[in-house]
């Protein structure tokens, strides 16, 4: 039985989608590379958030978490702060190295889908 309602479940599945997209565009777009990695790891985060509730409050957690330094006591909040910052490192990615940025955008969707999957309660493509 799914955890969450069948709207929010239909964006996180169309998210998860559109990343997987944008990563094998990027493979195939190298001068573009750059910018369809980073949408492909942020479309991935954005997954997981509608997921787990509203995206825009869930995401106001955790940059709150953020700014604060708060200790992560509380795993699911660790695992989102642990995205953002995977998130950043992929933005923050030199142009040349695309390779590292795209294993990380890669790990970033399979963790996603995983969380995505436990949420919706079923298959995930």
């Amino acid at each position: 039985m799914p955890l969450i309602s069948d709207y929010r479940k239909g964006w996180a599945l169309r998210y998860l989608r559109e990343a997987k997209a944008e990563l094998i565009a990027a493979q195939r777009i190298p001068y573009m590379a750059s910018s369809l990695i980073l949408e492909a790891a942020k479309k991935a985060q954005v997954a997981v958030y509608y997921s787990l509730g509203d995206p825009a409050s869930v995401e106001a957690i955790v940059y709150q978490t953020i700014v604060k330094k708060e200790s992560l006591g509380d795993p699911v909040l660790k695992c989102l702060v642990e995205i953002e910052s995977m998130v950043q490192q992929i933005a923050m990615a030199p142009e040349l190295d695309h390779e590292k940025a795209l294993e990380k955008a890669d790990e970033l969707i399979h963790i996603s889908t995983e969380i995505v999957k436990l949420f919706v309660g079923e298959k995930v493509d």
